[in-house]
């Protein structure tokens, strides 16, 4: 018979659903991911045993089934005959998920995964820079002009300057041609576009000085100089992640 302190260890809180959810089994995988991610369910342990998360959640086996078998294509877990479903190691996890990277965001308090994330977007989006410069025609060259001019006279409302700033941004990578970088990019960004964390300072003059690195990308890519752009692009996002996370007080990690 288990003691009752270990079963009070095994057993995750009940979910603070306000109403219970249309799909059982997402809002099951949901829970379980925040849990996994925060370490309520270590690396290395095992999840609490199937009628354990039944009673937790109020649902039936094959919800909690359904559940696991997300956990385990999203990386979080591997389950193994006769030993239950550990969880895994952060390193199997699939960080370009919607659950798990929302939810290890959130507990980064180092700020480290949004270092990450902007590394991985400067790095593709240079080589896009690169490319556009090289293939863009007249059209999309006349577009960015147009922008950038838009943007100076957005400076003073930032929710709209920044719709504008990641249209440009999108303009560059489709003029690339490269769909599988730009899908991973705008996935990234999805999850972050709407956090105080990732979105930080906003005042007028962070607005005109990231404007300017958008005039300097144009230009690069108007002159069809695909080094120049790149290093354009990439000065540009590494610019203005440092000034958006500076109010944080937490030591930077980009790399080079």
């Amino acid at each position: 018979m288990t003691p009752p302190q270990e079963t009070a260890l095994n057993s995750p809180a009940t979910p603070a659903w306000v109403r219970r959810p249309t799909n059982l089994a997402r809002a099951v995988t949901a829970e379980l991911v925040e849990r996994i991610v925060r370490g309520v369910h270590p690396s290395g342990t095992s999840l609490p045993p199937e009628p354990i998360l039944c009673d937790t959640f109020g649902v039936s086996r094959t919800v909690v089934r359904e559940a696991v078998k997300i956990l385990q294509e999203k990386g979080l877990v591997q389950v193994r005959q006769g030993a239950g479903t550990m969880v895994t190691p952060p390193s199997h996890w699939d960080m370009l998920d919607e659950l798990v990277l929302a939810a290890t965001i959130a507990v980064d308090d180092s700020l480290a995964i949004l270092d990450d994330l902007v590394v991985t977007r400067r790095v593709l989006e240079s080589d896009m820079a690169n490319v556009a410069a090289r293939l863009a025609d007249a059209e999309t060259v006349d577009r960015l002009r147009a922008m950038v001019d838009r943007m100076d006279e957005l400076v003073d409302d930032h929710v709209t300057y920044h719709d504008h700033d990641r249209a440009f941004h999108d303009t560059i990578m489709q003029a690339s041609g490269n769909r599988i970088a730009r899908g991973v990019v705008r996935a990234l960004e999805s999850q972050v576009i709407n956090t105080a964390r990732y979105m930080g300072r906003t005042e007028r003059a962070l607005c005109v000085a990231s404007n300017q690195g958008h005039r300097r990308i144009y230009e690069r890519i108007a002159a069809h100089d695909s080094n120049g752009a790149a290093e354009a692009m990439f000065t540009h996002i590494t610019e203005a992640w440092l000034v958006r996370r500076s109010g944080s007080g937490k030591p930077v990690r980009l790399q080079r």
